[in-house]
């Protein structure tokens, strides 16, 4: 099947939680969950996984089944299973079985871009430990181990400040919620 972007209407439940001030406009749906898909691929994402990711992150639900991914994007259903499978190995989609049904779900979570760079955190600190070896085993007085050692370093501090804004966000978020809530949005 092509991969070209869906323009049929979109019969889920994104179509019936519009919020009212008229109806989603498919094609510039489509053509943001494009442009969205092709940022992450520039950025190292696989095209497909890029795709069903950012065709999740439009929908008003955050939730669509593999046929519902297929056919918004106009691939086959190996196309989804594959980009499927690498997007859950990274976690940024979960799998979820429809009530009542053998089908699967696909969701992504509000927080996905916080709990991914949570995740590299842990990335972060093996990283700082094979560089420290690689200074020990090089000799700090070395080239290499200066290099190595100037990486260790920028990723010590990366590291640090990766917690700090982390925090930060949490609590940006939090506010940003509860204003939301008293609201009544």
């Amino acid at each position: 099947m092509s991969e070209q972007p869906a323009q049929s209407a979109h019969r889920t439940d994104d179509a019936r939680q519009d919020s009212g001030e008229g109806t989603r406009d498919d094609g510039a749906v489509s053509q943001f969950v494009e442009r969205f898909a092709s940022q992450l691929v520039d950025a190292g994402m696989q095209r497909m996984s890029a795709r069903v990711f950012a065709c999740l992150l439009a929908s008003d639900s955050g939730v669509l089944t593999s046929a519902e991914l297929g056919e918004r994007l106009q691939v086959s259903p190996a196309a989804v299973s594959g980009a499927i499978r690498y997007l859950s190995q990274v976690d940024m989609v979960s799998r979820e079985r429809e009530p009542g049904s053998r089908r699967d779900r696909y969701r992504v979570h509000s927080d996905q871009w916080y709990e991914a760079l949570a995740r590299r955190d842990n990335v972060l600190t093996r990283w700082e430990g094979t560089l420290r070896e690689g200074v020990d085993s090089l000799g700090e007085d070395s080239p290499a181990g200066r290099r190595i050692a100037e990486t260790l370093i920028f990723f010590e501090f990366l590291q640090t400040e990766l917690t700090g804004l982390l925090q930060r966000w949490r609590e940006h978020r939090d506010q940003l919620r509860a204003d939301l809530e008293s609201a009544g949005r």
